[in-house]
């Protein structure tokens, strides 16, 4: 939404963020996380946010308000707060379509993002399901004889495009239900209540160590092996055509609005990069299979700008937005 201040007033609001940005953090900082508890957006924000109480006088709590479209109700809370540094927004790539659908009247520039990393995207069943390859999954879900569920995240989350990108690739069907988050969509996997999930790697692993997820796939260029497992196939290999929509690959961070001071982003980048230093941030992105990124500032927006074109217009393509990107100025990819 836009804001509309008079000088005077601008004046006094920025000569005031001033003096507090000069002994920023005073009190403690909210990292609202956009998506729900226990997702790949909700984890990486908590163990970065944890290493970064280290380097700062004051915590970092996380706290979720999933919801919305493509995250709006978490990101329109921190779009409403104001621009002291105090409130963050825990986002990931999937919230770049929230324009497109409906749900926010920003885009993302509006923020100023930094980025943790990502885990690339598998196709899963259940470790109940009677589909045990990729190719039998996709038959069925090209014969139109069987409904076939899938969970996928929110509506606009990368995992929702890479499932709008899979059919578009491989002729299947699905009918997709959202979730809040990737873990209320796995758990559906798990019970039944859908019969294929997409989600990160980093989301499923427990999930498939413990046998309660069968991967089919990874949604990607290259397989995957993970220790005890064994190799996850590339879809790729069985279905060459993705490669003209995929791979769309996964960028989790967290961001403080744009027009914050620039003393509480400098603040923030210090303790963010001396984070992602530390053993522990280290251990669990290799635990975890994610790859750690820690691009912020300019390189961070630049990244977010490409995601907010590829998502908005793919999504408008695939006929799944509701609001052009021209209307919004969003340029083709």
């Amino acid at each position: 939404m836009k804001r509309h201040v008079t000088p005077a007033i601008a004046l006094l609001m920025g000569l005031s963020f001033q003096a507090a940005a000069a002994d920023y953090p005073e009190r403690d900082i909210t990292n609202v996380v956009v998506w729900s508890a226990g997702g790949g957006t909700d984890v990486a924000n908590r163990v970065v946010s944890a290493e970064m109480n280290a380097f700062l006088p004051r915590r970092i709590n996380v706290v979720n308000k999933p919801g919305g479209v493509a995250g709006s109700i978490g990101m329109s809370h921190v779009s409403n707060q104001p621009a002291d540094g105090y409130t963050l927004a825990g986002l990931s790539e999937s919230n770049v379509a929230a324009a497109v659908q409906g749900g926010w009247e920003n885009t993302f520039d509006s923020w100023y993002p930094f980025i943790i990393g990502g885990s690339p995207d598998l196709i899963s069943v259940g470790s109940n399901s009677s589909y045990t390859s990729l190719e039998e999954l996709v038959e069925a879900a090209s014969s139109g004889d069987v409904t076939i569920k899938a969970a996928a995240g929110g509506s606009g989350s990368v995992h929702h495009l890479n499932l709008l990108a899979f059919e578009k690739g491989t002729g299947a069907d699905l009918n997709f239900i959202p979730y809040p988050g990737s873990a209320p969509g796995q758990n559906a996997a798990i019970t039944g209540e859908v019969s294929v999930v997409i989600t990160s790697l980093a989301e499923q692993q427990q999930l498939i160590a413990a046998n309660r997820l069968r991967p089919l796939a990874v949604l990607t260029d290259s397989p995957v092996d993970i220790e005890g497992t064994g190799e996850i196939p590339s879809a790729f290999d069985s279905y060459p055509q993705l490669k003209e929509y995929l791979p769309i690959r996964q960028t989790i961070g967290f961001a403080v609005r744009d027009d914050a001071p620039e003393e509480v982003k400098e603040t923030l980048e210090q303790a963010f990069e001396q984070a992602l230093e530390t053993d522990a941030v280290k251990q669990w992105a290799e635990d975890n299979y994610f790859q750690l990124s820690g691009k912020t500032g300019e390189e961070a927006s630049e990244e977010f700008s490409r995601l907010e074109s590829l998502f908005s217009w793919t999504l408008y393509d695939l006929e799944s937005a509701s609001i052009n990107p021209e209307e919004l100025n969003i340029p083709r990819p």
